[in-house]
């Protein structure tokens, strides 16, 4: 980073500290924090679009659907977190490579050989040839689509039960004033779930931000990645020699986690308090109950 860093053998003090925090590894370890935020602001939204597709096939007239619906989320809530961590990315890399195998592969020599899982190298993915970058972001489309899944039966739990405890009383009077079903679910039920699910998805942002060092396991160099790396004493990652740092790597990990959770919870109260206004709920008397008559 800076010109005096060329040399590190030469440096003492604040110079030497200076070249090692700005060092290209360490660089890789600030940006890693970001790709826990992009992980988190990609893995939200999806796994609470898996969560509605499994909350309303649960409660679907169509039977087909209301066992899928109940089978996903039964299953991956039944199934330890890390198996899903781990299978689902190995199951999707091998299946995108077997597909790619079919039609880009002129052999007839079987995908499965023994215990090993070959395909020619036109099928890889990413492909041998392929920048670092391409790698990484492969790794973490995988990483994104197995948190999804598994927080996403969460989501439709959770989301279900909202659904359940919206007044049965309204819903009847709506379809009493001739709306379909459909109009049931889009005018009434839906927005009034909202209010009695936040509690639970609150929980769930709150798991998920926890969950997010799993990356490490999933080859994704995350920040536990890089903190394990760094504040070894024995590691070829730098040049900068130093006794064992990880106590204050991970030191900082915990900070900016805690601070992670503090920010959200803030929010996410403030959101509750905001839809709980008006409604027959225990946020909405508790909000009506601050309020000076």
């Amino acid at each position: 980073m800076f010109a005096y860093c060329a040399d590190p053998s030469l440096l003492e003090g604040l110079a030497w500290l200076s070249c090692y925090l700005t060092s290209g590894t360490h660089l890789l370890f600030y940006a890693s924090f970001g790709t826990v935020l992009l992980l988190l602001a990609v893995t939200a939204p999806i796994a609470l679009l898996f969560g509605f597709g499994g909350a309303m096939a649960s409660r679907s007239r169509i039977a087909p659907l209301r066992w899928f619906g109940g089978l996903y989320t039964s299953m991956v809530r039944g199934i330890p977190d890390i198996i899903f961590f781990l299978f689902v990315p190995i199951a999707l890399d091998q299946g995108f490579e077997w597909l790619r195998h079919q039609v880009l592969c002129e052999t007839d020599a079987p995908v499965r050989q023994g215990n090993d899982f070959v395909v020619c190298a036109a099928a890889k993915l990413p492909l041998n040839t392929a920048a670092p970058w391409v790698h990484d972001a492969y790794g973490l489309f995988l990483a994104v689509i197995a948190f999804s899944v598994v927080f996403g039966a969460f989501a439709a739990n959770v989301l279900s039960g909202a659904m359940n405890a919206v007044p049965r009383a309204q819903l009847e009077t709506a379809e009493a004033y001739g709306m379909s079903s459909r109009q049931v679910n889009r005018r009434v039920l839906i927005p009034q779930m909202w209010t009695y699910a936040l509690p639970g998805l609150s929980n769930l942002w709150m798991i998920l931000i926890k969950a997010t060092p799993l990356l490490f396991l999933l080859g994704v160099e995350d920040i536990v990645y890089w903190a394990r790396e760094l504040g070894g004493s024995k590691t070829s990652a730098f040049s900068y020699p130093h006794p064992d740092w990880r106590l204050y790597y991970f030191l900082g990990i915990l900070v900016f986690y805690l601070g992670m959770t503090w920010i959200s919870g803030r929010v996410l109260d403030r959101v509750t308090r905001r839809l709980s206004r008006g409604q027959a709920t225990m946020g909405g008397d508790a909000g009506r109950a601050a309020v000076p008559a």
